[in-house]
This record gives C-alpha cells, structure tokens and sequence, in this order.
C-alpha cells in the first residue's frame, strides 16, 4: 500500500523521463540496491517516488537528455480527476501566455493550480507551445477510453473536403472564412482548418463539457499566436449547441463537425418544434441527424458542411424520410465511406456526409456523389489506421472528378442518380452502388492470369540461381557490431522519433512519415510531417532497420526523403568502408535480430548498436550484396504473385457465385 504523499511514476514512466526502455529500468532495479522502494502499486505493475526516481537518476548519471516535461506528467497524473487535470493543464497555457495573471478557474483544487504554475514555469523556459502539445497529448493518451477525439489526419481530410466542396465561392465579409464546429472536442477539427487554410480566418465553436472546452480554448489561443499576421481569430464557448446555442445568430462558411454518437438525450421534446429541423423533426432515436440540420442552419447559402457519422445513420429506416428530403433539395452532396480504423470506433466504417446549404436560384442537382474508400483499411486497424496518404488522395480525386464531368471518376466512386436513390428506403451506404462497377471483365482476367503465369516463370528461375549457391556454415567469420562501425566512422546512426501530431497535406510542404504499424501493414508511410520538423530522415541509400522484434527487418530506403518514426534507424554508410546492400542483408538476418534482442517476447526491442556485420573486403562484399538482393527480389516476387493470386480466387469465386460459369 502506498504510505506517502509522494507522486507515483510506473516503471514504463521511468523509462520515459531516463530515454530508455522499460527493461532497461527493471535491469537497474534488479542490480542496484540503492534504486528506490516501492511506495504502491502491486509486485506486477509498481509504483515508485517521483522525487526518489529523479534523484537516483541523476546520482547514476542516467539523466542526460532528460526532458522537464517528462517529470511534469506525473504531477498530473497524480491529480487523478480527469476534468480536473484537464483544466489544470488549459490554465497551465494561460499562464504561460499571460505569467502576470492572479486569477484562476475557480472550479481548480489547489493541487491543480500548484501544478498548472509549475507546468507554465516549464513551458515559458523549454517553450510554450511544445509544452502544451506534450502535456494535451499525454492527457489525451491516459483518457483515450473516455474520450471521442478527431485523429489528426481525419481532421484534416474533413478540412479539405469542406475547402475543395466551396473552392469557388469566396468569403462574404471582413471575417475571411469563417469554420464553426458545434462540437469541438479539444479543438481538432478547427487545427486542421487552421493548418490547411492560409488566408484570413475565424474560428467559432461550442463544447459543452468543461474540460474540453478549456483545452480547446488555450489550443485555439496558440493558433492565434502562430499567425504572424494575426490572420486567425478564434471563439470557443462552453455550451450545448443543440440546446442553447451561442452562435444562433451567425452564419459560417464551413461547419466541421464530429458530433457524439447514439445520444438518446440530444433534446428532443424541448426542440421538437425548432426552426432547424426543415427536412424533418429528428426522430428520438436519430440524434445524428439533428446534428446534421444544425451544421445546415448555420451555413450561409452555399456554405459547406462536413459530418463524422456512424454508418448506420445512412440506412436506418427511422432516418428515411430526412435523407430523403436532403437528397430532393440537393443538399446531401456526398457520403463517403471510410475505412475501419480511421476514428473511433475503430471497428466501423464511419462515413463523411458532405452537405451544401441551398444557394437560391437554379434547380437541384439531380444525383450525389457515393464514394466508397473502405479498400484503404488495413490490418490491426485499432494500431494502425488507414494508409492515410493514399485515402487523402482518393477522396479529394473523387470530388475534383465529380465538380468536371469531362473527368472521369476513380474506381469505387460514382455518381448516383436521385431516382435511384429515393426508393423506399432511401439508403446512401456507397457500398450499395459502387460494388457493382467493380467486378473485372473476362479480358481483364485473362490479362492478370497470364501476368500470374510470367511471375511464377521468373520466379522457378531465381529459386534455380539461389538453390545453386555454395553455402558452408563451418567458418569461423570475423565480426563488427554496428556500434563499432559507428565509432570507427564506416557508418552514422540516427534513431526516429514520436511525432508530435502527423499531418496528412495540405498548404505546407510535407514529407512521409513512416512507422513500425505501418512497417506491420504494407510498409507504406501512413502520414506525414511539416517539412523540417522531422529529426530522423532517410535519404535514398540509406539503410533503414525497424528495431522491434515483431517487425525487424532492414532495407536500403529508394523512395523520396522519408521522416521516420520510434524504434526506427537510419543508417548512412561511408562508400569507401562499407556497401549498403551488403550491411542491409547482414543486418536483416533473423538470428541477428534474436541474438540483439533485448528479451524473448514479439513485442521487446533490438539493441541496434548490437547487431552484427561480417567483416569483408569491399569487392568481398560487392559479391554478398548481389546476392542478398537476389534473394530480396525473390521475396518481393513470393509477394506479388501471392496478391496476384489471392484477387483472382476472389474475383472468380464472385463470378461463379453468380452463376458466371458457361460450360
């Protein structure tokens, strides 16, 4: 049992504040007698002083790079309330801005506002901005079971979506483009609006819970403070916009919303006779789409709106005749299906409903555009989240096609006639009428059997070439680890980092950024950072190694500069020492990766300084990398034809389950 007032870390938050892994703390608890007691926890998950922690540390020299943020977290944590943490840390960041002020949020116990001056101290000396981002994040991190946020790449798709649906229609006054969300969260959805528009702008949003509002407020603030030409006028006010809104009286250009789902409590015998229900009252059990008429009773005439929904809003029969009406009036433009992964809850294909306020004049359109993107999914989709990069790009093709009829649409969107889709039950699931545009034709199968057979043919001959090598396991190599290589300089190491928040496109310059989950899917980079913001960035040439047991491997990066993230590694080797198809094979080895493991589990880590390198000559090496990348093209080829050959069984089980077999 706990007996002190002392802050309580875990061994994982140790790690973090020492840099290092877990295991290494559990080795230094084990050997030094003078690391610190326990003061609670259990003897699986212990709890330690932070006080003791951060003196044994530096006693040990263990804390060299030590972040300050890092021993601020637990003070926090150790508030234990989650509103209570959360609006110590808003007024952590208004006392960074404003160190002068006296006064505090009255609902702040004591403890909180001790750690929120602490907390502002920090940022005013390591950074204000940086300071806050660290401590939202962690916040958001610990209560991720009890919060509904927009992932930042959701976010910013939403944002181009609204900016590319409204590309012709200019501000109407001196408040520039003027973005409202009604449900604002910690103010995801209104950053990304910021990052993605760089012209005049005001910010509007309601957040009825207090903490939230808090943080997105002080979010908004720095926003503000970015703009060197104090372009970005912000507004959060804590309310329930459903039923009391304080923006009734104004009109925006986009709303962006990602309202709170199944709600059976949204007000429906107090609004039953609002003005916004123009397409219908909102059944009790559709509160989804009273938020959908309220992002519309807030446009201006031809103002956009784009809505996070669960995909059951747009089947659900007591919704029909609300879909309906919005489908006549030519309002519901769009609905795009999203792939599992891409927000909570993961498990689900959520779906964008893209909405246009009537601009008067001119008759409805007279078709909606279904997008169907559920291909972008990936395993582990909770881990990993969609490839975010190509979805972005599918999306914004898509709608681009749809405003130029002289431009075709890409596979798995299509626009969708009104007759077909007002039947009786009025069902926008873009699923339903995008299936049937993909099904292959018999030229299209023929081609990809006979591209099957020329893979298996090239295949036969590498496996011939490789089965013919001379392999003699008996000698005794001489051996360097990549530490050694690294200090005798034939190579530079470069470990990847977390980044703060990915950023999937927009007005600034990007590069790819690429993790271990998406090394854990198909290897392409699921994000992207602001140029200049990465701290590890692989060159072409570069090798790179994934430093985790359950994805270790190594390659010679040949795509464009590419950010990379945690337990990932650059290495750029010196030409006159070593080759670098010669050090990805050696590193790549599976007995190499076990022997540098730090323990047995999929999930510990790769001691990279540990790994093993053979000892050649330069023309001995030239030898063993033509090699190495012989049985690599063979493994890309295994993989190809498994692909080939997994879309044909499926596309040909489809066609004989519709009775496509003539003889």
């Amino acid at each position: 049992m706990r007996t002190t007032d002392a802050v309580p870390v875990s061994l994982a938050e140790i790690a973090r504040i020492a840099g290092v892994g877990r295991a290494a703390v559990s080795n230094w608890r084990r050997r030094h007698d003078t690391f610190p007691g326990r003061i609670g926890g259990t003897d699986v998950s212990p709890q330690f002083s932070l006080a003791e922690v951060e003196q044994w540390l530096r006693d040990n020299g263990k804390l060299t790079d030590a972040n300050g943020r890092e021993f601020l977290w637990p003070r926090f944590e150790a508030i234990g309330s989650r509103d209570q943490s959360g609006l110590a840390i808003a007024e952590a960041a208004r006392r960074m801005r404003s160190p002068r002020s006296r006064t505090s949020d009255p609902e702040l116990s004591a403890e909180a506002r001790e750690v929120a001056a602490e907390a502002a101290k920090l940022g005013r000396a390591e950074g204000q901005r940086e300071t806050f981002d660290f401590l939202l994040q962690r916040w958001l991190d610990t209560h991720v079971r009890q919060l509904s946020t927009t992932p930042p790449p959701l976010a910013a798709l939403m944002a181009r979506v609204a900016l590319a649906a409204r590309a012709d229609d200019g501000p109407r006054d001196g408040d520039g483009l003027v973005v409202l969300d009604p449900a604002c969260g910690t103010g995801h959805l209104l950053a990304a609006a910021a990052r993605e528009y760089d012209g005049k702008l005001t910010l509007r949003a309601c957040e009825r819970d207090p903490a939230l509002a808090a943080l997105a407020s002080a979010r908004m603030t720095f926003l503000s403070d970015e703009r060197a030409d104090g372009g970005i006028d912000t507004e959060v006010v804590r309310a329930d916009s459903l039923r009391d809104d304080p923006f009734a009286g104004s009109r925006a250009d986009i709303t962006l919303c990602n309202p709170p789902f199944n709600e059976r409590d949204w007000g429906y015998e107090e609004l039953a006779t609002d003005q916004r229900w123009s397409h219908g009252l909102p059944p009790r059990t559709e509160p989804e789409l009273a938020w959908v008429q309220h992002a519309l009773a807030r446009l201006r005439p031809g103002g956009v709106a784009v809505v996070l929904l669960p995909p059951a809003v747009a089947s659900r029969r007591a919704g029909r005749r609300i879909r309906g009406s919005l489908l006549r009036t030519g309002v519901l433009r769009a609905v795009i299906a999203l792939p599992a992964g891409s927000a909570q809850p993961h498990s689900v294909s959520l779906q964008l409903w893209v909405l246009r306020a009537p601009a008067g004049g001119g008759l409805p359109d007279q078709d909606a555009l279904m997008i169907d993107a559920t291909h972008f999914a990936r395993p582990n989709a909770r881990e990993t989240g969609p490839n975010w990069a190509a979805l972005d790009a599918f999306v914004l093709a898509a709608l681009e096609g749809a405003g130029r009829p002289d431009t075709g649409l890409p596979e798995g969107a299509v626009r969708v006639p009104l007759l077909d889709l007002l039947d009786d039950e009025v069902d926008v699931t873009p699923g339903r009428y995008t299936a049937a545009n993909t099904e292959p034709s018999a030229v299209e199968l023929s081609t990809a059997w006979r591209e099957l057979g020329t893979v298996f043919i090239d295949l036969a001959g590498r496996a011939g070439r490789i089965s013919e090598l001379a392999l003699d396991g008996t000698g005794q190599p001489t051996i360097a680890t990549v530490g050694e290589l690294a200090k005798a300089g034939a190579l530079t190491l470069r470990a990847g980092q977390q980044a703060a928040e990915t950023h999937s496109g927009g007005a600034q310059a990007t590069i790819p950024y690429l993790t271990v989950a998406d090394l854990l899917t198909d290897g392409t980079p699921g994000g992207a950072l602001p140029a200049g913001a990465a701290q590890a960035v692989a060159e072409k040439g570069d090798v790179v190694v994934a430093g985790v047991i359950r994805a270790f491997k190594a390659w010679v990066h040949d795509g464009p500069p590419t950010a990379l993230g945690p337990q990932l590694f650059s290495l750029r080797v010196d030409p006159e020492k070593l080759d670098a198809d010669f050090l990805a094979g050696c590193l790549r080895a599976p007995a190499n990766g076990r022997q540098a493991g730090t323990h047995a589990s999929s999930s510990s880590r790769v001691d990279i300084r540990r790994l093993q390198v053979l000892q050649l000559p330069l023309d001995e090496q030239a030898v063993y990398a033509r090699t190495f990348r012989l049985l690599r093209d063979f493994e890309s080829g295994l993989a190809h034809a498994r692909s080939l050959a997994e879309d044909l069984v499926s596309d040909v089980d489809d066609r004989l389950a519709a009775g496509g077999l003539t003889s």
